[in-house]
């Protein structure tokens, strides 16, 4: 009787001792794929973080050797493994009276500054000089504008942005523009305008990657057509999984097979978990009938939709639920065209489990527990979109032997200009 009983105990006491070594096991081989191919992060927001601390524009003052107050800082960088980031140098729609181009300086100034002040990071605009950062243990760093509203309908600006390092520009921000339709926004143009697709061809010709997050469906149809290059999301998730505008159509994943793009999953917790788009749902059909039955009293409107919230509090999104998204864009375009773009420092709620860019290797853990091989982790982590780099510069350097710097205009090929409105902050 006792022998049986230290057999129970014995068996009780290694069973999870099994579970913890599986598990130990698949985030060894997370690590391990980290250590041999550049992890490459589609966006992350750290300079618009910095302009919207205590002291704008002070990169000093935002030391990235202590923790931060945000999802960015040196020690939980090296902890989360990453090799290369595209840093986002956001401006919201709504500076146009300030001067699109003076606050997109400023925005590329902080990016370029935090780069230069820290040995961890490294300049890096080409592929080969991101795999040579991350054999040298740095962060290989390069640039991209969000919202093509930062041009000011000049493609002489686009090209001043390229020269300054910018390796990305995505189209639209959260409305539309004078040149193409938003995904958030009004659908004016139908995609893009003739102004919008020559956009597009002087991109591929500088080499500076089509980001088609944040455009509407027909934006990213026309600029799949319109494209020489291999394009990018470089912040987006499954349509098929979490149905808002934000996340990109199977319709679209399909089309990336022959165009050789990438999407770059994001963290977004209301991109991410099909509970959330409902709750959302809900809350504005709460909303809107709050709002008819007490028209004329604001307070009480108030009062009544804070205790519908209290009642029902956001569901959490998990990183088993963008796993699912990564699962379900290799299902449908395929392991060679799916990436990572968190959208850390861009986001206030998190992801159970990614909560800033330490984790990144818990979530290659769980893909690895669910199968994934060796070949298609590295993929994923960088290799998917170097080959994008790479294809990019081939492509320009063909286009310039081709054509000179385009000279067209919005005026010429669009008629008048119109208003772009301001964006939210997504």
């Amino acid at each position: 009787m006792n022998r049986l009983l230290a057999a129970a105990l014995a068996i009780s006491v290694s069973a999870p001792s099994l579970a913890a070594q599986q598990n130990e096991s698949h985030l060894e081989r997370a690590r391990r794929v980290l250590r041999s191919t550049p992890l490459v992060d589609g966006h992350n927001d750290l300079p618009w973080a910095i302009r919207r601390s205590p002291a704008p524009l002070d990169v000093e003052a935002y030391d990235l050797r202590r923790t931060t107050p945000g999802h960015t800082d040196l020690a939980r960088l090296r902890q989360g493994m990453l090799g290369a980031q595209f840093w986002s140098v956001y401006i919201p729609g709504d500076m146009a009276d300030s001067g699109f181009a003076r606050v997109q300086l400023e925005q590329i100034d902080i990016a370029r500054r935090i780069i230069a002040k820290y040995p961890q990071f490294q300049w890096t605009l080409t592929a080969p000089a991101i795999r040579s950062a991350h054999r040298e243990g740095r962060v290989g760093s390069l640039l991209g504008v969000e919202g093509g509203h930062a041009i000011e309908n000049s493609l002489s600006a686009l090209r001043i942005y390229h020269e300054l390092g910018v390796r990305y520009m995505t189209l639209t921000h959260n409305v539309t523009i004078d040149w193409a339709d938003a995904a958030t926004g009004d659908q004016r143009h139908g995609g893009l305008t003739a102004f919008g697709e020559e956009v597009v061809r002087e991109m591929n010709r500088l080499g500076m990657l089509v980001d088609l997050s944040h455009v509407s469906p027909a934006t990213m149809s026309d600029a799949l057509n319109v494209t020489e290059a291999p394009v990018i999301f470089s912040h987006s998730s499954a349509r098929a999984i979490a149905d808002v505008p934000r996340n990109v159509p199977d319709s679209i994943l399909r089309r990336l097979k022959s165009n050789g793009g990438v999407v770059m999953v994001t963290f977004v917790p209301g991109f991410i978990s099909p509970e959330i788009v409902g709750h959302a749902g809900r809350r504005q059909i709460i909303g809107a009938e709050i709002r008819t039955r007490l028209l004329n009293d604001t307070a009480a409107r108030s009062r009544e939709l804070a205790a519908w919230d209290s009642a029902n509090p956001v569901p959490r999104a998990t990183l088993s639920q963008v796993a699912d998204h990564i699962e379900h864009i290799k299902r449908i375009a395929g392991s060679d065209h799916v990436g990572i773009g968190g959208d850390f420092d861009g986001i206030d709620a998190v992801v159970v489990g990614l909560e800033d860019v330490s984790t990144y290797p818990a979530l290659f853990a769980e893909l690895s527990r669910r199968g994934w091989t060796e070949l298609d982790l590295r993929k994923l982590a960088g290799d998917n979109v170097l080959r994008v780099l790479e294809r990019s510069d081939v492509v320009a350097r063909r286009l310039q032997r081709e054509r000179p710097p385009s000279v067209k205009t919005i005026g010429a090929m669009d008629g008048a200009a119109g208003t772009t409105s301001p964006p939210d902050r997504e």
